[in-house]
């Protein structure tokens, strides 16, 4: 929902920490495969209810998926190449696909032996995350082929909804924040994201009339 607003309000300082790390053993590829271990090890130690070393993990770990784009346009601009020929951006969805899932996880189990949260909400987290995924990834391909991708910088056509990247910072955020309260932030956050993919599976239906 805000991440349209966020993005150009956040893009001059990512640029900048882009330019910072703009040295030879950095690669956006390198990045994309730190923000897979530090989200691992950020559902790693919710596991363990090790909270605050967890969201600390969590937040490096967005951090890092925040900084492979901007570090790989640069790149790109320097060459005078394509932005990403498809391996950058495959790598990335698919670190960040794990990284969801493994937390939801992390948090789940965590929550469940320190707190007797149940799993229930969290494995309807997992359920509407699987139908947001499934969609825009086949609407991004039907794009692709059809020639009516929505460009904004980033490798897939990404449809907006209620749920977007910023809110699920905030919301796995706060259940480490709060993990006494998990499950029932992972409840109205399985709300919110499956209207997401209602609202996703409307527009995706309609775009590519």
């Amino acid at each position: 929902m805000f991440d349209s607003r966020l993005r150009p309000l956040l893009a001059p300082a990512l640029d900048r920490a882009a330019a910072r790390l703009d040295v030879s053993w950095i690669t956006p590829n390198r990045l994309t495969g730190l923000n897979l271990v530090l989200g691992l090890a950020s559902a790693g130690l919710a596991a363990g209810q090790l909270w605050f070393p967890a969201l600390a993990a969590w937040l490096l770990c967005r951090l890092a998926d925040g900084l492979d784009g901007p570090l790989a346009r640069r790149r790109a601009q320097q060459t005078g190449t394509r932005t990403d020929a498809g391996q950058g951006g495959f790598w990335d969805i698919s670190a960040d696909f794990v990284v969801y899932g493994a937390t939801v996880i992390g948090a789940a189990i965590g929550a469940t032996a320190g707190f007797g949260a149940p799993w229930l909400p969290f494995l309807f987290v997992l359920f509407a995350y699987y139908i947001n995924g499934s969609v825009f990834l086949a609407f991004s391909s039907l794009a692709e082929k059809s020639g009516r991708q929505i460009e904004d910088g980033r490798s897939l056509s990404f449809l907006g909804g209620l749920a977007e990247g910023a809110e699920t910072v905030l919301v796995h955020s706060l259940w480490l924040l709060f993990p006494a309260a998990a499950w029932q932030i992972a409840s109205v956050w399985a709300f919110l994201v499956l209207v997401s993919a209602t609202q996703r599976i409307v527009a995706g239906y309609r775009l590519l009339r």
